[in-house]
């Protein structure tokens, strides 16, 4: 896809959390397995609840502009996950286990909200209120 245009830019940008947001699907059952702490495996059982209302959003952006969710891979997602898999195939103790996790968890809600604050403001630009 070239990016001439705005709009071209808001659906790669979509496409990009779209891809972010089903890895994370996948993802966070793992993360909350490793947990060790009840309160941390309960806060990624919420991200996750989180996360598929997020998909399902997405989903209704990409029925609304008529156009597939498909087609961008999120490398920067697959990066922050792959160091929580790391993490957890370590074995740490469950005390580092359970702080490296909430960092990981930490680095994926910061690409989120620069994802979704930057596909916000396109939305915004172009009209689409709706998917404000």
């Amino acid at each position: 896809m070239e990016l001439g245009t705005l709009n071209a830019l808001y659906i790669r940008r979509l496409r990009d959390l779209y891809s972010a947001e089903t890895q994370l699907i996948e993802a966070l059952p793992k993360m909350q397995k490793a947990a060790t702490s009840d309160e941390l495996r309960q806060a990624f059982e919420i991200h996750l609840a989180q996360t598929e209302q997020q998909v399902e959003r997405l989903t209704k952006i990409f029925e609304d502009l008529d156009i597939s969710p498909r087609g961008k891979h999120c490398r920067d997602m697959e990066g922050l996950l792959a160091d929580a898999d790391e993490l957890i195939s370590e074995g740490a103790d469950t005390v580092l286990l359970d702080a490296g996790l909430i960092a990981s968890a930490q680095g994926v809600e910061q690409y989120e909200m620069a994802g979704y604050g930057a596909a916000r403001a396109s939305s915004q630009l172009l009209g689409f209120e709706e998917h404000t």
